[in-house]
């Protein structure tokens, strides 16, 4: 009877385990850009474990080599999520290179915006962009663990909703600048300098950069005279990308009494990515504040 009672305790233990296990299974996802995997997080919550291939916001990330255990995350992923538009083609070559994963399942921001190798890649600028992500993003959640979709069903609205500040913001910049004369060291910001209705100059300069080839002398003067006679009102750099010619740029823009501010291409640490959004645009709201048509 002793070893009867002790064989159905470990049995209600080992039964009990296994419910505990299968509670806490988390789904595994590999995000390359921190941005996307900080939206994950917000749409799964606790039911999933997300790792991020590109999260350090002191490194440039055109700089990045992926390594084997990049490639480790990427063979055990059930979900895997990229910008695409040629901006991390390394992703390419190591999901080809990774075993075969009948199961996995990749989402391409760019396939999901109709965006494709040569336009601007910086997609998280684009206000269609993450609300587009987070509903595929949801949608396979829903599918691959359909016991939880009341709570993936609401933290996509939460998302959604959360948006909207963004927008608003946005909104009202454009209100107040559309028109108003910029430039950049590079198009990271494009898609929101578009959206907000600015002149932006120097279109020449910054593909140079964004595509690592010297910009011509003709485009660098017509840059420095820009600033050096204030035709533009900010200058937007890439603060993780600062080149000589860039420092050059900035201190000149600050000699010239013409505003600048940073973005950035990865998700700074301790932020969502609404939040980041959100101080970038107050931060450019801050520099535009004393222009007046």
């Amino acid at each position: 009877m002793k070893f009867a009672h002790v064989l159905t305790c470990f049995a209600l233990a080992l039964g009990f385990c296994n419910a505990a296990s299968a509670q806490t299974t988390h789904i595994p996802v590999v995000a390359a850009e921190n941005f996307y995997g900080d939206v994950i997080r917000q749409l799964g919550g606790d039911h999933v474990q997300v790792t991020s291939i590109l999260s350090n916001p002191d490194e440039d990330p055109h700089l990045f080599e992926a390594s084997p255990k990049t490639a480790r995350a990427l063979q055990h992923a059930a979900l895997v999520v990229y910008n695409g538009a040629n901006y991390d083609p390394w992703m390419d070559k190591l999901l080809g290179a990774s075993k075969s994963n009948d199961k996995r399942t990749v989402i391409v921001a760019a396939q999901l915006v109709g965006k494709k190798a040569g336009d601007n890649p910086h997609l998280w600028y684009d206000l269609a962009t993450m609300p587009a992500v987070a509903k595929a993003v949801s949608a396979y959640l829903v599918s691959a663990d359909p016991s939880h979709k009341s709570d993936y069903d609401a933290r996509l609205a939460t998302f959604l909703d959360s948006m909207k500040p963004i927008d608003a913001s946005i909104a009202r910049l454009k209100s107040h600048y559309s028109g108003v004369p910029v430039t950049a060291t590079e198009p990271v910001f494009g898609y929101m300098a578009d959206a907000i209705g600015f002149e932006v100059r120097n279109q020449r300069f910054q593909m140079a950069t964004m595509n690592e080839t010297e910009p011509s002398p003709s485009d660098i003067a017509a840059f420095e005279k820009d600033l050096r006679e204030r035709r533009v009102h900010v200058l937007i750099y890439n603060s993780q990308a600062t080149e000589a010619l860039t420092k050059r740029l900035l201190a000149l823009a600050k000699d010239s009494h013409v505003p600048s501010i940073s973005v950035m291409e990865t998700l700074p640490a301790g932020k969502t990515y609404q939040q980041w959004m959100s101080s970038q645009l107050d931060a450019l709201a801050g520099a535009l504040q004393g222009w007046q048509r």
